[in-house]
């Protein structure tokens, strides 16, 4: 018995009773086809078993509705990603590029320079790019930006630079940190990260700023962490208190992952949080609300930062200049 022939557009179009060409524009979801037609024809075509040959569909197309999405890897333990924030950042972009039916391709570790890069977007690999995180690969990104390739980027504006940035409001995450350890009568701050990125860097100037205006005598203090990983945060806790001369009364972390390491090693010490050391996170991660003392942080809501960041690429891809934004930034109180 001979095997059964494939279904074909021509056979969908006849089972529907309408042109190839509407046919072919319902699948594609054209604006030239009304609603009721287009779910017409594919009620018909899931009726029939019909695939869209997807690759096909977009070689007919100027664009491919596919948007190249690269991590950071750099900045984590062996390219291992163990903060759950970037994964979180990476559900908002994912949510928003589905909700705009645009698929996602998520960058290897080794294609993050400009030459791959370029590669994947010249054979129109995808249209676009958004780089979750800046660490330190800016000097890659303002390469890859004058070749002119569409992109986004999540982390810290620099003046005059060459790409559209979308971050909160790090220097006031950092001064929001300082005001609520004030408030808890600390003096002796600890800032925990590194500041060679520009996000971390913000958050530390902004915990100084709000200190040494307060006009309260307060001491200032930093762990600069290898990576970003809970085990560098484990690590660097324990040695910095092994060479303290009087722990810190507060500790304001680059991240929520963070602040969980250095609580885990006062209370190992028999320090307890928040009555001897207050402890500030930062990004809010579902984890946080339930660790064992809730930890308070400085939230970035990830659903607005990956609807903005998308918003922003469409834009450019579009044809038009988007400004840099930024997401709100507010602290949220809890047990430490």
């Amino acid at each position: 018995m001979p095997p059964k022939q494939p279904i074909t557009m021509d056979d969908i179009a006849a089972l529907a009773k309408v042109s190839k060409p509407t046919v072919s524009r319902a699948l594609s979801d054209s604006p030239l086809v009304n609603e009721q037609t287009k779910q017409h024809v594919l009620s018909v075509a899931r009726k029939h078993g019909y695939a869209v040959n997807r690759n096909a569909q977009r070689l007919r197309h100027k664009n491919t509705n596919t948007i190249g999405v690269s991590i950071d890897f750099r900045s984590h333990r062996k390219n291992h990603i163990s903060d759950p924030f970037i994964f979180e950042l990476l559900a908002g972009v994912s949510e928003a590029l589905g909700n705009l039916n645009q698929d996602l391709l998520l960058c290897a570790p080794n294609h993050n320079d400009t030459d791959s890069l370029q590669t994947i977007y010249s054979s129109r690999g995808a249209d676009g790019f958004i780089f979750l995180g800046q660490g330190h690969r800016e000097s890659m990104l303002n390469e890859f930006a004058l070749t002119g390739a569409p992109m986004v980027v999540w982390g810290a504006p620099r003046e005059n630079s060459p790409y559209c940035v979308v971050g909160s409001d790090n220097l006031l995450g950092g001064q929001m940190a300082a005001e609520y350890f004030l408030k808890q009568r600390r003096r002796n701050f600890l800032f925990v990260g590194d500041p060679s990125h520009c996000e971390i860097q913000r958050r530390r100037q902004g915990l100084h700023q709000a200190a040494e205006k307060s006009g309260k005598s307060a001491i200032l203090e930093d762990v600069v962490l290898s990576d970003f990983s809970y085990e560098s945060a484990f690590d660097a806790a324990n040695k910095h208190l092994d060479q303290a001369k009087s722990p810190p009364d507060a500790i304001f972390a680059y991240s929520d992952t963070a602040a969980m390491a250095f609580i885990r090693v006062l209370v190992d010490r028999g320090l307890r949080v928040p009555e001897d050391v207050s402890v500030v996170g930062y990004n809010d991660i579902p984890a946080a609300a339930f660790f064992s003392p809730r930890i308070t942080t400085v939230r970035q809501d990830t659903y607005q930062a990956g609807k903005l960041l998308v918003k922003k690429l469409m834009q450019i891809l579009d044809n038009k200049k988007p400004r840099s934004g930024t997401i709100k930034t507010e602290l949220v109180v809890r047990d430490t």
